[in-house]
């Protein structure tokens, strides 16, 4: 490939975090983006109206055409796909790709994935660093292979985690973050100066599974330190939550610890002043829930909770 002649790009992506790495592809006469896949339209929202996913509005904003395969091992679409003849697949915050798809284009394809590879590997790197209480991650640029996360690394950035991230604040830090990296990457590779290192796993590796709705459940037997990062990591989306004694769920957006105020206290038992604070006994401290949200009800502080809510609920003394 000449100097004068860009890369050319197909780019795999479907949520808001990706879309700054398309924009900054976009924006590098270096490669020239022929083409967009991404997840296919789907109903959202009261109506039920299709939703086209983040990527693809960027996309279409920019003119590039979109592939929406429901099938990535459809002959149909592989065919498609190898007519816009792809130097290199870039991927970020897609799906798992068959070997047809990801070892198509002359120079491979590339991921950027959350966190610092090979800690966290898996399908929600930002939650786990958050609820396992780390104090720093970053952005992993590697060559696709047949296992997950587990290619040759490319390029890493690290990230710092401030006490006061929650997983919506470092989301917005990271794809910033791995926007620049999948940038520098192609580059790299367009220069043919990209490091292809082996990933080492050690012993101590932390994966990052899928979160499901039971992720978010507070146990009150665990420290109370614990608890918060688990809220940490869930918030805004998809929240943590606790059981109301009345069995109503309450989400818990924001919280903090606090040394225990007395001893005869039992994990899982409400305090309240019923004015200024609700907090819950764990069993190393207790849990100061700060912005909280009961079912069928919105968003709000603590203390503006308290004030339409019957504490006498709780069946606990303040």
């Amino acid at each position: 490939m000449s100097e004068t002649t860009p890369l050319r790009i197909v780019f795999m992506g479907t949520p808001e975090f990706a879309v700054p790495t398309l924009e900054a592809l976009l924006s590098w006469p270096g490669c020239r983006v022929v083409a967009v896949v991404t997840a296919a339209d789907k109903p959202a929202g009261r109506g039920r109206q299709l939703s086209e996913s983040a990527v693809k509005q960027a996309a279409v904003a920019h003119g590039v055409p979109v592939l929406q395969p429901t099938n990535l091992k459809a002959p149909d679409f592989q065919d498609e796909l190898r007519g816009y003849a792809a130097d290199l697949q870039v991927v970020v915050a897609f799906r798992m790709l068959p070997e047809a798809v990801w070892n198509m284009p002359p120079r491979g394809s590339i991921n950027v994935h959350a966190s610092l590879l090979p800690q966290y590997r898996g399908a929600a790197p930002i939650n786990w660093a958050l609820i396992h209480g780390e104090r720093e991650t970053g952005v992993t640029s590697f060559f696709l292979q047949h296992e997950i996360d587990t290619g040759n690394l490319i390029f890493q950035d690290v990230v710092p985690i401030a006490d006061e991230d929650d997983f919506g604040t470092l989301y917005g830090k990271l794809k910033v973050a791995g926007a620049a990296l999948a940038l520098r990457t192609v580059q790299a590779i367009a220069a043919g100066t990209a490091p292809s290192i082996p990933q080492v796993a050690s012993a101590e590796l932390r994966s990052a599974p899928k979160i499901q709705k039971e992720t978010g459940r507070l146990d009150f037997a665990q420290p109370a330190a614990a608890l918060v990062n688990l809220v940490r990591g869930l918030s805004p989306i998809p929240t943590a939550f606790a059981t109301l004694p009345d069995g109503r769920t309450l989400k818990v957006f924001r919280a903090q610890a606090v040394a225990d105020k007395a001893a005869d206290h039992a994990a899982g038992q409400w305090l309240t002043d019923s004015r200024t604070y609700l907090r819950v006994q764990t069993a190393e401290g207790q849990l100061d829930l700060l912005d909280v949200q009961l079912e069928g009800k919105k968003r709000m502080p603590v203390g503006e909770f308290l004030r339409g809510f019957n504490t006498a609920a709780l069946n606990q003394p303040g």
